[in-house]
């Protein structure tokens, strides 16, 4: 799917990114605390902007905290992230280094 990433904005080629990763569906929290909607939410953003996600949190941390766009908007390394990439054009690549480990 072609379109503007729903973080940085750029018009890109788009990836399907669950808001609630697919893999915590049926944590019995999960179903306590969010809707059937909520929890099959699903945000297009780019391949960086995804692959940086995925770099920087667990799939509990995405869960827990960082289940909305402005949730992840809101956090100050991939803000930095988002900020930088919105830059380069469309097409733009980058390598992604390993986030620090996880605590």
């Amino acid at each position: 799917m072609e379109g503007a990433c729903a973080l940085c904005g750029r018009p890109e080629k788009l990836t399907r990114h669950h808001l609630i990763p697919q893999a915590r569906h049926h944590n019995k929290r999960n179903k306590r605390e969010f809707s059937r909607d909520e929890v099959k939410e699903v945000a297009w953003i780019c391949r960086p902007c995804h692959s940086q996600i995925h770099n920087l949190f667990s799939e509990k941390e995405l869960e827990r905290n960082y289940h909305t766009l402005e949730a992840l908007r809101g956090h100050e390394e991939l803000g930095k992230f988002i900020e930088w990439i919105k830059t380069k054009p469309a097409g733009f690549r980058c390598s992604m280094r390993k986030a620090k480990e996880r605590s």
